[in-house]
């Protein structure tokens, strides 16, 4: 059913299995990333749940509801893909062997995308409600309501499930990432079971699919956060005077702009390389099926580390994301805001 191959158990002398003994894979790195992340992600849904039914918040109700939605999507992801990770490493033994039907992996494959291509499309989200909220103000409060973000949240969660889904269609397939520890999409051309360039064509459509709809979300985060910057400075200097609610306005505004452009950064940082990287190896055709040789005699490609590293620093940005949240709160930003609003008025003579 699923377009993934399954793992027949290693023989004791087969040198093209996967194994969790290669020399300076430790389990250390996914124990600690499991409990920053469950932590960070946990108290960042906290905290906006309060701020949530806070009076003071009512001017970003939506963000922090896609906030509180990218969290959630994060934690959900390090509690269904960490555990396994840890199991296998401290099993000491390869995938194929605890995992022959290759269930387990088709789960961590489809897992580690939806939460990946949600986390990348609940950001454009926010980039996108941001903008509205500043460039258009009245038509933001007019038509868009909380409800409305709650329904897109729920129609991207759906849509990266159903993306997801394609390897049921045998459209690409889930299979076991180097050193043997974890699944996601295939981005060779031909796997074991692949046969006829069909095949071919479904495995890049897929993998070429996630790696542009991620770059994508991107450059939509990335644009949008740029205008909305630059609407609210163009506002805020171009107002000589400014009431009390306009002062509010802008307080609360500026607080989640700054909480925007520091996750978005992360965001960059962190999905960046991966989803350069599988473009680079879809259209350079080079094959992952050498990271599985373990004789030293053959020399590894540089490529299985560096996906390796690519893939951790995408996991890297569900730790980030919260605490980026959580240092960007009203105790820093404070100082912050207090700061641009005095350059502001200092150009446009704000008091």
């Amino acid at each position: 059913m699923w377009g993934s191959e399954p793992a027949a158990p290693p023989e004791p002398n087969n040198t093209d299995t996967w194994t969790t003994e290669e020399e300076g894979v430790s389990v250390a790195y996914p124990l600690v990333m499991m409990i920053t992340g469950v932590l960070g992600n946990a108290l960042s849904l906290l905290l906006v749940s309060r701020s949530y039914h806070h009076k003071e918040s009512k001017g970003k109700k939506s963000f922090l509801l896609c906030i509180g939605g990218l969290a959630l999507t994060e934690l959900s992801g390090k509690l269904l893909t960490s555990p396994v990770v840890i199991a296998v490493y401290l099993s000491r033994k390869p995938w194929q062997q605890l995992d022959p039907s290759g269930h387990l992996c088709n789960f961590f494959g489809l897992t580690m995308t939806v939460v990946g291509i949600c986390t990348l499309f609940i950001s454009s989200t926010m980039a996108v409600e941001r903008m509205l909220a500043i460039r258009a103000p009245h038509w933001y409060s007019i038509h868009l309501k909380t409800r409305d973000t709650g329904t897109v949240l729920l129609s991207v969660w759906l849509a990266g499930f159903t993306f997801a889904l394609l390897p049921m269609a045998s459209v690409g397939h889930y299979t076991i990432q180097w050193p043997g520890t974890w699944c996601f999409i295939s981005i060779d051309e031909q796997g074991a079971n692949a046969t006829g360039s069909v095949y071919n064509l479904a495995n890049v459509f897929f993998a070429s699919t996630y790696a542009f709809l991620g770059l994508t979300a991107l450059v939509v985060t990335f644009v949008c956060t740029l205008a909305t910057i630059k609407a609210l400075v163009s506002r805020c200097r171009t107002k000589a005077t400014a009431t009390q609610e306009d002062t509010h306005w802008v307080r609360i505004t500026t607080e989640t702009v700054i909480q925007l452009m520091g996750i978005v950064c992360v965001i960059s940082a962190c999905w960046s390389p991966l989803l350069i990287m599988m473009l680079k190896i879809i259209f350079n055709q080079t094959s992952m099926e050498h990271c599985k040789v373990l004789n030293s005699q053959v020399e590894r490609p540089k490529e299985c580390d560096l996906f390796l590293i690519a893939i951790r620093l995408a996991s890297l940005n569900q730790i980030l994301d919260p605490w980026v949240y959580l240092l960007l709160r009203k105790m820093l930003l404070c100082q912050i805001i207090l700061n641009l609003h005095k350059w502001l008025s200092a150009k446009s003579g704000w008091k």
